[in-house]
């Protein structure tokens, strides 16, 4: 193996770095020559957007039930009514805008745990 690409080489973050840019555009190339034969209202497509928000389902769902990190400090009542208040701004108060939805539920997180912690409620 020639020296330059010996272990403790400084060429190896570059050698890394161009493998994974080339497996990404590869993909990413395979993607645009594939996607002018993909019908968006046939089966396949449905199938990928239901998996996709089946997904999602389940991460929220598991942030909410079993959290990890910072948010597990909080209680499970305030995480629920703060998925509540997301659903309800969300749905109801917004027309279906995300970024309310989201402001809604993490406002309300920010504001019972603050209520449980500093007033003792």
């Amino acid at each position: 193996m020639p020296e330059a690409l010996q272990e403790s080489s400084v060429y190896w973050p570059l050698i890394l770095l161009a493998a994974g840019a080339v497996v990404t555009y590869a993909w990413r190339a395979l993607g645009v020559l594939l996607s002018g034969r993909i019908d968006p209202d046939g089966a396949v497509f449905a199938w990928v957007a239901c998996v996709a928000f089946a997904l999602l389902a389940g991460l929220v769902a598991r942030m909410i039930v079993l959290p990890m990190g910072i948010v597990a400090e909080t209680a499970l009542l305030d995480r629920l009514l703060a998925a509540g208040a997301a659903l309800a701004a969300f749905f109801l108060l917004s027309r279906r805008n995300m970024l309310i939805g989201v402001a809604a539920g993490s406002g309300t997180l920010i504001l019972l745990t603050w209520a449980r912690t500093e007033l003792g409620l």
